[in-house]
């Protein structure tokens, strides 16, 4: 598999995000294509991770799998042969869609990352120690970095398709969306993080925080859309070595993170685009912590075709 920065198919491309083209399949679908783009800090890098995109696509399709029975949600087939079969434009196209395309249901997207936190890390645990909050709201003193967190906090964000997301309280969601709609997502993201890091555990990894998003489909049920529990969207520890009191080991894309960090910190970069160039090394070890999740999560090996 080659790795693809962007994409090119033959149906009309209704948006780019940091990692997907997004296509029109008529008016009640969509092809989600991940690249091997990959972005830190909301900004996209230039070079590409190798696999990437499959993995994005079939540890999303593995959840989806999982989750029937628990939430709604908009994959139909992530299998390049289905795909091609339901779209007759995109024959021809096998070598681009194979393991990295998923056919979904088209949706109304609310405006909102619905990220939950299980655990102290990251952004949160810099707030936390700064001024004792997450996202706005007091937490209780002494937490330590990494530190579990329970229940599990609900701290949403708006979406920004460039430039940096916003961290909101669930109030200002309720502004935003109403209070319905929002009583429905925070259940929803609940019940999937619960799900998805009880079967996590089992596979020796601790889900410490993930966002996902949600849709209105043409019959105006709200469903899971985009990507779920992946590298781009989790951050992935491994429970063996979990250990309160300090940053653990991660199997997502914490190596770009720790690369990025130190250039800022040497003040060869200023933290905005453009970002400075990746070095193979980084690169490389990027590229292993997505295929090792992916085994880790679904208890496989990535074939170099995908999955499908």
């Amino acid at each position: 598999m080659t790795t693809m920065l962007a994409s090119d198919l033959p149906l009309p491309r209704i948006g780019r995000g940091k990692v997907r083209d997004i296509y029109a399949v008529g008016d009640d679908r969509v092809l989600l294509l991940a690249t091997d783009r990959i972005s830190a800090f909301d900004i996209v890098m230039a070079e590409t991770i190798p696999m990437k995109g499959a993995v994005l696509t079939q540890i999303s399709a593995w959840w989806f799998r999982e989750l029937e029975g628990v939430v709604h949600h908009h994959m139909i087939s992530s299998d390049a042969d289905e795909i091609i079969a339901e779209v007759p434009a995109l024959q021809g196209q096998r070598a681009a869609l194979a393991g990295r395309a998923m056919l979904c249901r088209r949706t109304t997207v609310f405006p909102i990352e619905c990220v939950i936190r299980g655990y102290l890390s990251g952004s949160a645990w810099k707030e936390y120690a700064a001024h004792g909050t997450l996202a706005g709201e007091k937490l209780a003193p002494g937490l330590l970095e990494s530190a579990k967190l329970e229940p599990a906090i609900f701290s949403p964000a708006t979406k920004a398709e460039t430039g940096h997301d916003e961290n909101i309280t669930v109030a200002r969601m309720r502004e935003i969306i109403g209070e319905e709609a929002t009583y429905t997502l925070e259940s929803m993201t609940r019940a999937v993080y619960t799900l998805g890091e009880k079967l996590s555990r089992d596979q020796g990894i601790i889900i410490a925080d993930t966002k996902f998003e949600f849709g209105r489909d043409k019959d105006g049920h709200i469903i899971l859309i985009d990507e779920v529990m992946t590298p781009d969207s989790s951050r992935f520890w491994a429970a063996d070595v979990y250990k309160p009191g300090q940053p653990q080991p991660s199997f997502d894309k914490q190596p770009l993170r720790d690369y990025l960090d130190a250039e800022r910190r040497a003040g060869r970069w200023n933290g905005e685009a453009p970002p400075p160039p990746l070095p193979a090394s980084v690169v490389d070890a990027t590229s292993k912590r997505y295929l090792e999740a992916y085994r880790r999560i679904t208890g496989s090996d990535l074939k170099a075709g995908g999955a499908d």
